[in-house]
């Protein structure tokens, strides 16, 4: 592992060198490649000072019980060695974590995106019950969530919502959230109390940059139309939504969010990219999957993840068999259990996957 780690910090110094070199910073795909590099490898080698000082303090505490007559000092000495050595357990499962091989997307920003699936008008509510849900998770992480385009329910909720989420480490927390998320209750409308099942699709894309999606505009055809919804005296009187049509794939993506057409656009956009990335990433995905598939990396979006049943307060992951009795918590943002947890069992897997390789 030291070497491994000592690799690391000179890689990282060759970095810190050549990302304020002019060559460097006048070619912005190289400069973004760098600037990301960086940020991961800063991590792991601000951790690995950290373990080197706190190795140095512990042969220092035994240097002292080595050659020190005096009981207090030896004292001392012995205190501190037993403060530290479980430090150094500590420390060097938090390196090894660190040194999983992780997903290059993990540090994006993603769009989210929610859809009612079966089960009527009870689905479109659940999806805005989970739209809820991410918006406050999102709060609690200090990130900031922008709508892009929705089609609201006919009794409430969503049919359909799209929304970008940027912050740190967005895609690496969300990824495991693609997928069916069912819901287990009594719907309001139910007079003779039967519990229904009704479910929605999540899919969390990572938002891709300029530099690695290359869109042509000659591929794009663009159309204007009135905006529809809540939004004060502009709804309906001029062409500020934009429809945007990938003409190679046929992907459609619209946002009408803004009042300006311009806004609109860059945000259509952003979504057409991200959509376009992921059909890259699925292609890399499926090539992969011949070899080794993981319980809980695929976010494939057509898996069942996820059960909220309301009259047990019960909320289960079906991936990792993880149980809890605390829904209304859950729905209110508290999601990080689950995430932690996939997380463990996600990099149990790749550290599983190295030992083998």
């Amino acid at each position: 592992m030291i070497d491994k780690l000592k690799e690391i910090k000179k890689r990282f110094e060759e970095v810190s060198h050549l990302i304020i070199q002019p060559e460097s910073m006048a070619d912005m795909k190289a400069y973004a490649k760098l600037n990301k590099e960086y940020k991961e490898l800063e991590k792991i080698v601000r951790k690995y000072e950290e373990y080197e000082q706190l190795l140095s303090n512990i042969e220092s505490a035994r240097e002292v019980l080595r050659t020190e007559k005096d009981p207090d000092f030896r004292e001392m000495a012995k205190a501190e060695l037993d403060e530290l050595q479980p430090k150094q357990e500590a420390l060097e499962e938090e390196i090894k974590q660190l040194l999983i091989p992780k997903d290059p997307n993990d540090s994006k920003n993603v769009i989210l995106e929610i859809r009612a699936g079966a089960g009527g008008d009870e689905a479109s509510l659940f999806a805005g019950d989970l739209m809820r849900m991410y918006q406050r998770f999102a709060e609690q992480q200090g990130w900031k969530v922008e709508l892009i385009d929705y089609t609201e329910g006919t009794a409430g909720g969503y049919k359909e919502i799209i929304c970008s989420v940027s912050g740190e480490d967005v895609y690496g927390m969300l990824k495991y959230e693609s997928g069916v998320h069912r819901v287990q209750r009594v719907p309001a409308t139910e007079t003779q109390g039967r519990i229904h099942t009704s479910v929605a699709s999540v899919a969390v894309l990572p938002e891709a940059e300029e530099v690695e999606v290359e869109l042509n505009m000659n591929d794009i055809r663009k159309d204007t139309f009135c905006s529809s919804g809540p939004g004060g005296q502009s709804v309906n009187t001029t062409y500020s939504a934009v429809r945007l049509t990938h003409i190679p794939t046929g992907l459609v993506v619209s946002c009408q969010d803004e009042k300006s057409q311009i806004k609109n656009f860059e945000k259509a956009l952003k979504v057409l990219r991200s959509r376009l990335y992921e059909i890259e990433l699925q292609k890399q995905h499926e090539a992969i999957d011949s070899q080794r598939r993981s319980m809980v990396g695929s976010g494939d979006r057509s898996d069942k993840i996820r059960t909220y049943n309301y009259p047990q307060s019960r909320v289960t992951d079906h991936r990792i068999g993880l149980t809890v009795y605390n829904l209304p918590s859950v729905m209110d943002g508290n999601i990080g259990e689950f995430i932690e947890q996939l997380r463990i069992a996600d990099n149990a897997e790749r550290l599983k996957e190295g030992a083998g390789a």
